[in-house]
Order: C-alpha cells, then sequence, then structure tokens
C-alpha cells in the first residue's frame, strides 16, 4: 500500500511538473498592500467623469470598483500595472482568480509600456469566485476600442497589464482579484 500511495504521488507530481515549474506571480495583492504600483487610468483623459479606486481589503484581495458615465463622451475605468520585462514562451497563458459582478471587463498587455496599442481580450464574470484562463495568443491588438489590422500576440515579452471596464453604459462596478499567475 506505500508503495502504491509514493507512485500515485509521484504520478500526480510528474503531471502538474510543467505548469508548477513554470509558474510565474505577476502580482501578490497580500504582500503588497502598498497600490502605489497600480496606476489608474480613466476617462477624464478625454474629458470624461468616470472614477474608480483601488485598494486592498481585509482578505487581502485587491478591489478595483468605480462609477462608469458615459457623460461627456466617456464610460471606461481602468487600473495598468507596468512590469519589468516579462518574457514568455508560446503557448503561454494567465490564469487569474477573480470575484465580479457579473459584468464585462478587458483584460489587456503591453509589449512595450509606450506603445499606443494594447492586446486584450474580453471576459465577462460572475458574483462568485472563479479562475479564469487568458491565452496571450488569443489576445487581439486593439487601440481606443478598435480592433487592428494586425497579427494576435506573439511577442517574446510584456511589460504592462491592465484590467479595463467599459461597457457603454451608466453603471457601478466592483471587481476582486485574489491572483495574477503567468503560466510559460
Amino acid at each position: 500500500m506505500k508503495n502504491i500511495l509514493i507512485v500515485f504521488t509521484l504520478s500526480i507530481l510528474f503531471l502538474n511538473q510543467k505548469e508548477l515549474m513554470s509558474q510565474n506571480i505577476i502580482y501578490n495583492f497580500k504582500n503588497k498592500s502598498d497600490l502605489s504600483d497600480w496606476a489608474i487610468i480613466n476617462d477624464d483623459v478625454m474629458g470624461g467623469i468616470s472614477s474608480c479606486k483601488m485598494s486592498v481589503n481585509n482578505n487581502g484581495n485587491g478591489v478595483f470598483e468605480g462609477q462608469i458615465s458615459t457623460a461627456n463622451n466617456g464610460g471606461f475605468a481602468s487600473i495598468r500595472l507596468n512590469l519589468k520585462k516579462t518574457y514568455v514562451k508560446k503557448g503561454a497563458y494567465f490564469k487569474i482568480k477573480l470575484k465580479g459582478d457579473n459584468k464585462k471587463y478587458q483584460f489587456r498587455i503591453k509589449t512595450n509600456r509606450r506603445d499606443y496599442h494594447s492586446y486584450i481580450i474580453p471576459f465577462r464574470t460572475s458574483k462568485e469566485w472563479e479562475t479564469i484562463t487568458i491565452f496571450l495568443n488569443d489576445m487581439y491588438p486593439s487601440f481606443r476600442g478598435q480592433k487592428l489590422n494586425m497579427n494576435n500576440y506573439n511577442d517574446e515579452y510584456f511589460e504592462q497589464i491592465t484590467f479595463l471596464i467599459g461597457n457603454k453604459k451608466n453603471e457601478a462596478f466592483k471587481l476582486i482579484i485574489d491572483s495574477i499567475q503567468l503560466f510559460n
């Protein structure tokens, strides 16, 4: 019986080895209650009046929340994190554990933080904790809400991640983020 248990344990470790060995925590809110690395970018950059804030709750989760207004041609709010170059291989993907509010959000990356365009993927949340998987090669290029005539993401690194909400309507929102991990 002891040998069966050892073989079973080793089999589980071997099957999960690739994912375990290539895991890269992009941000851990529990260890970083100082959120000064996160920048808030709302539609006020173009005259809008949407607002948001980023905080850490008592459970150590990041909380992105606010109010979207379509007044003055506005309608979006976002939080952005600049990173050192994070190198990726083909087939890389993110796993993001979060809890939302049944609203649609976007996860975005930029190869170079000064690029004018982002690579985006929309996702819908539920009111339950869930882990979403985002493959980098599924992320498509976009600028100011317009899909660009370029290939999906296929670069060797990225320098920025962003969460954005912009559903073309007035609404309150709240996205709770537990973890952001990259599997390479």
